[in-house]
């Protein structure tokens, strides 16, 4: 398909809020429509095309929509998704580069393809996190497997995560803006601390990496941070083969912190807990805790902040004979809609634009849309994102040691150890 032969365009976003969200629908859309080509919303992710049956229709109105001038009014600093979003999963069923060629388990990727073909989509639009990444690569590989005469829908990924832990970008949109609505309610949680002499222990979000729980830290001046990253040497047990969090370790740890700062004369701290910390406690912890459609742990109902905030109050009182106030909060959630930070607008903006470019422009199919530098655009291969042996992506980490993970330790307590 040449790039002139993109008359219409979809998009689909999937998986958890960001804010920015829509500066990249509104971008895309606006660069789509003006060059002449219709653009259609999927509503809630994949969750209808997952479910397409030809004897019942998609429906204008309820599955999707054709966008309009009116959409487009005030969309690029608004909060929330337009086209709302779902974590349907039409890959679920593939886990190596041979259920490709398996009609049973690419069933649902063949329900979507039918689905966007039969609408007259040329090109899609996929907006989500690395699941999504995963699902818009497995929809570009079953239509490589398609007879050459089969209708293809090209597609472009852009990549969408407040955890900011994507290879192939720097900054995710959403994660600045979550950085700064996080930074600042830890600062309301630091005057509560002060008024009231107590310590808050507080869990952000962050499934694998600590970008937000480091950058939270920083921007809200926490006392102590512990990432997944940190989880090494004295704080680290292994279990079964594995590394698991030793959480009689960061209890001692957190009491000394507290003691420290009572030598000094201060009676109150915040601690920030990536969420991610969840997953590495004791498989004990975790053997009841529900899974969602990607197999992941529910990290919130884990609520690790509270879990440690009451293990370190037990603790203290052990160790000290005296009682000391911890309060466990849990921040994210209330960010992924916040308005935009206008850094966002810019960079959820130009990603828009780029995925147009991507496929007008360049004619591009299974790539991400990424920036670098002075928010130049750039196209990354899926190829270059996914593992070929086992179509996962790669998390990225705060690398140990690094020049942002040694601020964020630096600008905590130095503790002593008692």
């Amino acid at each position: 398909m040449s790039p002139s032969a993109i008359r219409r365009a979809a998009i689909v976003f999937a998986g958890g809020p960001a804010p920015g969200a829509n500066s990249v629908i509104a971008a895309a859309t606006m660069a789509f429509r003006r060059s002449g080509r219709e653009v259609v919303g999927f509503y809630n992710g994949y969750a209808h095309l997952i479910d397409y049956d030809a004897q019942r229709p998609l429906v204008a109105g309820k599955d999707y929509f054709v966008f309009e001038d009116h959409h487009l009014r005030g969309l690029r600093n608004s909060r929330g998704i337009l086209v709302g979003t779902a974590r349907a999963n039409p890959g679920k069923a593939i886990r190596s580069p041979g259920d490709l060629d398996d009609p049973a388990k690419t069933a649902a990727l063949a329900r979507v393809h039918t689905g966007l073909t039969d609408l007259g989509i040329d090109a899609l639009v996929s907006i989500g996190g690395d699941d999504t990444l995963k699902t818009a690569n497995f929809l570009y590989e079953y239509q490589q497997r398609l007879p050459d005469f089969a209708k293809r829908v090209k597609i472009v990924h852009v990549p969408k995560t407040i955890d900011n832990d994507y290879r192939g970008i720097d900054f995710t949109f959403g994660f600045f803006t979550a950085v700064d609505f996080m930074g600042k309610e830890l600062l309301n949680l630091r005057a509560d601390a002060m008024a009231t002499r107590s310590y808050f222990v507080v869990e952000t979000m962050g499934r694998k990496a600590s970008w937000l729980a480091y950058g939270v830290a920083v921007a809200g001046e926490a006392h102590m941070v512990v990432g997944v990253e940190d989880i090494a040497g004295e704080l680290a047990v292994q279990e079964n083969g594995e590394t698991r969090l030793d959480l009689d370790a960061l209890c001692e740890r957190i009491v000394d912190l507290i003691l420290t700062r009572e030598k000094r004369g201060k009676d109150y701290g915040t601690i920030i807990l990536a969420e991610g910390l969840a997953e590495m406690l004791p498989h004990s912890f975790l053997e009841d805790i529900p899974r969602d459609e990607h197999g992941h742990v529910s990290l919130g109902r884990v609520d690790i902040g509270k879990l440690v905030a009451q293990l370190v109050s037990r603790r203290f009182e052990q160790r000290t004979g005296r009682a000391k106030k911890l309060t466990g909060v849990q921040l994210g959630y209330e960010s992924r809609c916040a308005a935009p930070h206008a850094f966002d607008v810019m960079l959820g903006s130009q990603l828009g634009f780029g995925a147009y470019r991507a496929l007008v422009d360049k004619g591009l199919d299974g790539h991400m849309v990424s920036v670098t530098g002075q928010l130049d655009l750039s196209f990354v291969p899926f190829k270059d994102l996914v593992d070929p042996r086992t179509l996962e992506t790669e998390v990225r980490y705060v690398r140990p040691g690094s020049d942002f993970h040694q601020l964020a330790q630096q600008l905590g307590t130095r503790v002593e150890r008692s």
